[in-house]
């Protein structure tokens, strides 16, 4: 069997004409339109609000709740230049939850555009925030690496630095939108079960989903579970390597409930992950039951640990189970880790039984993921979208692939 680290990307190119990526939502959200791939792999067209009658009866249906961050902020120099803050991911306090509670200084790791003209000094942003305060964000950059920059973001008038963001900046929409952020954005890009801040990207599969559509779910006898992983850039960021072994994956911060880990530990339900946001978080709590096991700290998925040749052989319901004895060991109600797992072919399947997905681009590492779960019938299914009218990429259309 090949090395997972020597996949051909190219294997996973396909041509997508630009007039097939959606540019702005359906009106109706549920109104899009859904590809199927049941378990036997047999293709068929339906409406995204059919979905509920869809699913497996009796399965859990799991999705990310995270919330997009008004991550990109501009910056005018006195001069008139232009700077960009792309915020990514906070560095002091690390924490997530603390960072956007801070009310005087936080940090964040970040991307500046039109690094050139910011040498040094401070640059500076008067705001009203809320019910009318009025602050001025003072942004400086304390380190610059090449993969990016530390600023330091300072404040006055008792505001947090949610609330800060919330002012000063706008929803970073994909760069493959090839538009600027509209208005409508604000609602458009986040989904209806969004309410933990920390993403820049929004785990688009869950955009199609209604309040209706989510208590048709309920009233079928399906149940509805959260979790949270904040999407980082490097989701955008295409294999550039010749083989996967060259490309590196982005760390992403996951928080899941202790009483989750549990139920799936019992298996007793089919679960359908919504996005691979969830997928990749899901199959992560594996492997990290798996480093319990080894007498590890479950704190990290690094990018190969599911196809390393030393890696335990648990069941998956053991794996689980190791991982919340674990956590109720050490008095903890909720895992938090980062991941930096890679699903690509070649790798085993463990916790989840089915997705809801967009359509995703050529040589991504997303597209690696679908094919990995599909058996390597990707193409086929793509095909069939592209023959069919579908429409591609974060604002497109859905699919719900099932084994």
């Amino acid at each position: 069997m090949m090395n997972v680290k020597d996949i051909n990307i190219d294997d996973f190119n396909y041509p997508l004409p630009d007039e097939r990526i959606a540019r702005h939502p359906l009106a109706d959200r549920a109104s899009c339109r859904l590809l199927m791939r049941d378990g036997a792999g047999v293709l068929s067209q339906h409406r995204f609000d059919e979905i509920p009658g869809l699913l497996p009866s009796s399965s859990m249906l799991v999705y990310n709740n995270t919330k997009v961050i008004n991550a990109r902020l501009r910056f005018r120099k006195p001069g008139g230049a232009r700077i960009e803050i792309f915020c990514l991911e906070p560095v002091a306090p690390r924490d997530y939850q603390q960072s956007f509670a801070a009310e005087e200084r936080c940090s964040w790791s970040c991307f500046v555009g039109n690094s050139k003209r910011w040498k040094s000094g401070f640059l500076e942003m008067p705001l009203t925030v809320g019910n009318g305060t009025e602050v001025v964000l003072r942004a400086e950059r304390l380190e610059k690496s090449d993969s990016g920059s530390t600023v330091e973001f300072s404040w006055g008038g008792g505001v947090t630095f949610s609330q800060i963001i919330e002012a000063a900046g706008e929803i970073p929409i994909p760069p493959y939108l090839n538009r600027e952020t509209e208005a409508t954005d604000t609602e458009d890009y986040q989904t209806v079960f969004s309410r933990i801040e920390g993403s820049v990207a929004a785990p688009t599969a869950g955009l199609h989903f209604t309040p209706e559509v989510l208590a048709r779910i309920d009233a079928s006898g399906i149940v509805r579970r959260e979790l949270t992983l904040h999407v980082g850039a490097g989701t955008f960021q295409p294999v550039k390597s010749a083989t996967i072994g060259g490309h590196g994956m982005h760390s992403e911060f996951i928080s899941v409930e202790r009483s989750l880990i549990r139920e799936l530990s019992r298996g007793e339900r089919k679960v359908i992950a919504v996005g691979t946001t969830s997928v990749r978080t899901l199959e992560s709590l594996y492997h990290l039951g798996c480093m319990v096991a080894e007498g590890r700290d479950p704190d990290m998925v690094d990018q190969w640990y599911a196809y390393s040749e030393s890696h335990p052989a648990l069941a998956t319901g053991e794996a689980l189970g190791c991982l919340a004895d674990y956590l109720e060991r050490n008095c903890m109600d909720c895992l938090t880790a980062t991941t930096r797992i890679i699903i690509a072919p070649g790798y085993d399947y463990k916790v989840v039984d089915g997705m809801v997905t967009n359509f995703h681009q050529p040589q991504s590492t997303l597209l690696l993921l679908v094919s990995a779960f599909t058996g390597g019938d990707w193409r086929r299914m793509y095909d069939y979208a592209l023959d069919n009218g579908f429409r591609f990429l974060s604002y497109g259309d859905a699919q719900l692939l099932l084994r």
